[in-house]
């Protein structure tokens, strides 16, 4: 017989109200009770105590764009919360009201039908939101890169040929001077520095060309732009580095895996936690992640292993560790990148690459365990040092010293 303790409240959330039926249950008989409310702050505490009030002990509701975040974190005190995807739980075409969708909720997951999202607890939240929206300004500035790169065309100068990257000390240097409206290409050219000097002939010839007045006005917008995105991003970068302080250990564990930066390690912090206890096992983390083959199954047969969407945040920073992992040399991911490659093409060998170093960071993280390297051929003493003195600067430049937690490992490698 059904226990009549369990008490589930369906939620149909929205921008400017919320659909609420209240599900309980007497033996065989199952009763609802409807409410509608606001969505602001007061409003939330009223539901908060008419919830209580019906004794309602779960909570499920939809992930509606954005407007379920308050509503979240306002109940998630109080009652045990579920979210659920609304492509899992919509209404047939036509049959779609406010309240029976919340009613549709509430059965649903008594009856064990839906499936629950992983929500963090509010100090990972907050991880989340600085490294995403870091990686939303690195992303803007590449976007200023392409229009600064349009720009120069205009006015027929072919810098982006000559330099690798228009925003490094070079090419910053000799676009500022552009953006003042300087004419001496002699003068331009003696900026250059490293291995740009070796090209000077042809940073000479790139450097003919000449911007009219309203292009260097542009110029030096999108250079205001671009230091304004800069100031920004480090600005995240200590408050991660203030936010994380307890959690250094671990980032020093995922830095040691080849292809992982600090930056990386700090993403994959925000996103999965410094423990991954959301995740039972490494396989079901490489499921939610989406870098593991998919099923579609039918009669027998299986149509497609195509992967899940999962988390785009950890898709793109696994594949982008991925081939930093591949082009490492003499590490257990470049040979077995090099084994797949034939068999299933570069794309897919990468994202092999991928699926296995999503199971070693769980493992790391987890288990609290630190990355052994087993490639073909242990790399020497001199290229792990490179290394770990590039991971050091990259830490002190955050205001972290890990010089003894490194030390560790070289003096194991000894």
């Amino acid at each position: 017989m059904e226990s009549t303790d369990r008490c589930i409240a369906g939620m149909d959330v929205h921008k400017k109200m919320l659909a609420v039926v209240v599900r309980r249950q007497h033996g065989a008989a199952v009763e609802y009770l409807k409410k509608q409310f606001g969505t602001t702050r007061r409003e939330i505490e009223h539901l908060a105590a008419w919830l209580q009030h019906e004794g309602v002990s779960e909570v499920v509701m939809e992930s509606t764009a954005q407007y379920w975040r308050p509503v979240w974190y306002g109940l998630e005190a109080h009652f045990a919360l579920h979210l659920t995807h609304p492509l899992k739980t919509r209404a047939p075409r036509g049959r779609k009201r406010d309240f029976r969708d919340a009613q549709r909720l509430a059965d649903r997951w008594h009856s064990g039908d839906l499936e629950d999202s992983f929500i963090p607890g509010a100090e990972q939240r907050s991880w989340r939101w600085l490294t995403r929206t870091r990686v939303h300004s690195k992303r803007k500035m590449g976007v200023i890169r392409c229009q600064v790169e349009g720009l120069l065309e205009q006015g027929g100068i072919k810098l982006s040929s000559v330099v690798s990257d228009l925003f490094g000390v070079s090419g910053w240097a000799i676009l500022e001077k552009i953006a003042k409206g300087e004419s001496d290409v002699e003068a331009m050219v003696q900026l250059a520095c490293g291995g740009l000097r070796k090209k000077t002939t042809k940073l000479r010839e790139a450097l003919e060309g000449r911007l009219e007045p309203i292009y260097q006005l542009l110029l030096r917008q999108h250079m205001d732009q671009v230091r304004l995105l800069r100031k920004h991003v480090e600005e995240i970068n200590e408050a991660l580095a203030v936010a994380m302080k307890e959690h250094v250990a671990a980032l020093c564990r995922l830095s040691k895996i080849p292809g992982v930066d600090l930056y990386a390690a700090q993403e994959l912090l925000a996103e999965i936690g410094p423990r991954a206890a959301a995740f039972p096992s490494a396989e079901q983390f490489a499921s939610w992640v989406g870098v593991c083959p998919g099923s579609q199954e039918s009669a027998g047969v299986n149509y497609s292993r195509r992967s899940p969407k999962g988390n785009r945040y950890l898709r793109r920073l696994l594949m982008q560790t991925a081939w930093g992992a591949i082009h490492t040399k003499k590490t257990f991911y470049a040979g077995l990148f090099q084994r797949l490659k034939p068999k299933i093409k570069a794309k897919g060998a990468a994202w092999a690459v991928a699926h296995r170093m999503a199971k070693v960071i769980w493992l790391v993280l987890h288990e609290e365990v630190e990355y052994q390297e087993k490639g073909p051929a242990l790399p020497n003493q001199r290229t792990l040092t490179r290394k770990l003195r590039t991971l050091v600067r990259e830490f002190q430049r955050q205001g972290m010293d890990v010089k003894a937690i490194f030390n560790q490992t070289l003096e194991a490698h000894a």
